[in-house]
């Protein structure tokens, strides 16, 4: 089966995450994509073409067109395939690695075309490695806040005042991070609007921003310290729709300030169990972005789409993140593991080699006090510190954990189950 491009993947995300709002087009989204995968190449480029004619966000439609032209190609249809590549190129289209690496479209390869489309895409900019040289973008946090007082002078015009002093103005972290995490303008005017309560009582939490620079600059430069190899990205911090805390994407580190906003006297009220286990204080902001940071670095990985790669990927990102930054943002979930930790492993097994990603991570919709949702960061994490721990060279631990070519061989390595072994025999003793 041909393999989705990453960037593709944020849009499968995006309908599972937030179909509610716009059913059509993550329908449609879902539809497309599966239609791909089963090789039904005619009917998902009209799909994908539809997603184009419906969404909101340039970053939606240029993934749709480029899907669509993708789809093409594959049909033999040369032609047709460079019409729709020359529309995602005029839609802002960066990826030329992946352009040329992309399979799909091998046949277009020898059309005297290729070499013309491939000079229109602009050459990436060389990977930063200097942890100083790293910006902190919060202007659409003071964007969003401007956008949100005029709406509370105007509230039936809500959309268009989002648009145009909040959407237009987004930075380019911003435009990423609502196309791959936010379905709809919509949809996020409907968040921010049934949450009156929350986002009045946030806003002082959201501009903290400033005074966390210094913490995430020190968790750069730590990273430096303990992996020399390291890219640092600039870091944008947005008001989202509690879709995601944080993301990473070819433009920067990603992070929903919003969902990290908790603190005293703000009022989660109107949160549901799950939304509420997604709030996080603001203190851990330096935390989240040593998190994203790591999964910055994990290029380098072998792409898996087993449980047991999922958790590691990211289980790594809260360890190494907690190395370079003193703490986990995870905390809640790791409080809540202890002393369950044979069942949660126990349970775990069971999914470890199937591709059960949802039962493990970003199932925060069917969470209860039971049932405690993104476990695979904890399952992750101890699978992480444990192959560090047994390290006699940490630095060279940290290379291998960020360049993972066999999961299971790595979790071998780690000892863990080990580790979970004398932990029980300890317990029992006690």
């Amino acid at each position: 089966m041909r393999k989705i491009l990453f960037f593709v993947l944020f849009i499968i995300s995006v309908a599972q995450i937030n179909g509610q709002e716009k059913p059509s087009i993550s329908e449609i989204i879902n539809e497309a994509n599966t239609l791909y995968k089963e090789k039904n190449y005619k009917t998902a480029k009209d799909k994908y073409l539809k997603i184009v004619e419906l969404a909101d966000f340039e970053w939606q439609k240029m993934n749709a067109t480029y899907n669509a032209a993708r789809c093409l190609a594959l049909q033999k249809k040369v032609d047709s395939a460079f019409v729709l590549l020359d529309d995602v190129v005029k839609y802002g289209f960066k990826y030329k690695s992946y352009l040329m690496k992309d399979s799909d479209l091998a046949i277009l390869h020898k059309n005297k075309k290729w070499e013309k489309l491939v000079d229109k895409i602009p050459e990436p900019n060389l990977p930063n490695n200097d942890p100083n040289r790293a910006q902190i973008v919060t202007s659409d946090i003071h964007n969003f806040w401007q956008a949100y007082n005029l709406v509370r002078e105007d509230s039936l015009n809500a959309k268009n005042i989002y648009k145009k002093y909040y959407f237009e103005k987004a930075s380019d972290g911003m435009q990423d991070y609502m196309g791959a995490k936010v379905s709809s303008i919509d949809y996020f005017v409907k968040h921010v609007e049934s949450h009156p309560r929350l986002y009045k009582t946030i806003k002082e939490n959201t501009l903290m921003v400033d005074e966390y620079k210094k913490g995430i600059q020190s968790s750069f430069k730590n990273l430096k310290e303990i992996y020399p190899k390291a890219i640092f990205p600039d870091v944008y911090f947005i008001i989202g729709a509690f879709t995601s805390g944080g993301t990473v994407t070819p433009t920067g580190l990603l992070i929903g300030v919003n969902q990290m906003s908790d603190g005293e006297g703000v009022d989660t009220g109107e949160l549901d169990f799950g939304d509420k286990l997604l709030m996080n204080k603001s203190k851990y902001l330096p935390n989240v972005v040593a998190h994203e940071l790591i999964h910055f670095q994990q290029d380098g990985m072998k792409k898996d789409t087993t449980t047991l790669g999922y958790v590691i990927q990211e289980g790594m990102a809260d360890f190494i993140g907690e190395l370079i930054s003193g703490e986990t943002p995870n905390r809640k979930i790791f409080e809540w593991a202890k002393g369950k930790e044979n069942k949660i492993w126990s349970e775990f097994k069971k999914d470890m080699y199937y591709d059960r990603y949802n039962n493990w991570i970003a199932n925060y919709k069917t969470a209860s006090e039971d049932s405690y949702p993104d476990l695979g960061y904890w399952v992750g994490y101890e699978i992480c510190k444990s192959y560090y721990e047994k390290s006699k060279d940490k630095r060279q631990a940290i290379n291998e954990m960020l360049n993972i070519q066999d999961y299971k061989e790595f979790l071998k390595d780690s000892k863990w189950e080990h580790k979970l072994k004398i932990i029980n025999q300890r317990e029992e003793r006690i």
